[in-house]
């Protein structure tokens, strides 16, 4: 089984898939810190956007995985914590717009997925890698409330930021985005929209959860 949680940036999606894969038993997929992965990777290779041969190049011998609790490896280092920086989230959307980053990418996730139930959350996981998840989802939430999220993740990182300019990076990314030409976050059609606004991370997870159970019973 296939659940596909899709959304834009702090809307919920990492926290809330890590709780519905845990109350379900599925395979917890979080295909945007493999993004935010590359970042990092091209990054510390000082590979630029338009070096489409570095970018080939590296590719190749790109090695992506997840530990068993769930942390993310670059070509076998843990890079869970570098991953989250102000740094990192202002180079992402430029990173993840390149085709050849995001064929590869959807290739490593298609593959994971494949092989056990799971969970996936990103901006294209049910209209581009898995159009025929058997659940969609896509979660929303007020800008306000996105940034005082987010504040409170870069606060664990000990960054140095304002309120002020996580709005104005959020509004960036997302208009970049929902903007590439490859793969833009939008919400598929027959995706369950939830604001997650007003909601507690475990109101969240339970109202996706009790769909999910609803329509097994049903089927």
């Amino acid at each position: 089984m296939i659940i596909a949680i899709d959304g834009p940036s702090a809307s919920g999606k990492s926290t809330t898939a890590k709780g519905v894969s845990n109350k379900l038993g599925f395979t917890h997929l979080d295909t945007g810190s493999m993004y935010r992965a590359v970042t990092l990777g091209f990054s510390n290779e000082n590979i630029m956007l338009n070096d489409h041969s570095r970018i080939t190049n590296y590719l190749k011998d790109l090695d992506i995985k997840f530990n068993r609790n769930g942390h993310i490896l670059l070509n076998g280092v843990d890079v869970s914590n570098a991953i989250r920086t102000v740094e990192i989230s202002s180079k992402v959307s430029r990173i993840s717009a390149i085709p050849e980053i995001r064929r590869k990418m959807v290739d490593i996730q298609r593959d994971i997925a494949g092989k056990s139930d799971c969970v996936l959350e990103g901006r294209d996981i049910g209209t581009v890698v898995f159009p025929n998840a058997d659940y969609k989802f896509f979660l929303i939430a007020d800008i306000d409330i996105r940034a005082q999220r987010r504040l409170i993740e870069l606060k664990q990182t000990n960054e140095l930021i304002t309120i002020e300019e996580i709005i104005s990076s959020i509004n960036i990314r997302d208009e970049l985005d929902s903007k590439r030409s490859h793969s833009p976050l939008k919400q598929a059609l027959d995706a369950i929209e939830i604001d997650t606004s007003l909601l507690t991370i475990n109101e969240q997870i339970e109202k996706i959860v009790e769909i999910v159970k609803l329509n097994k019973k049903e089927t």
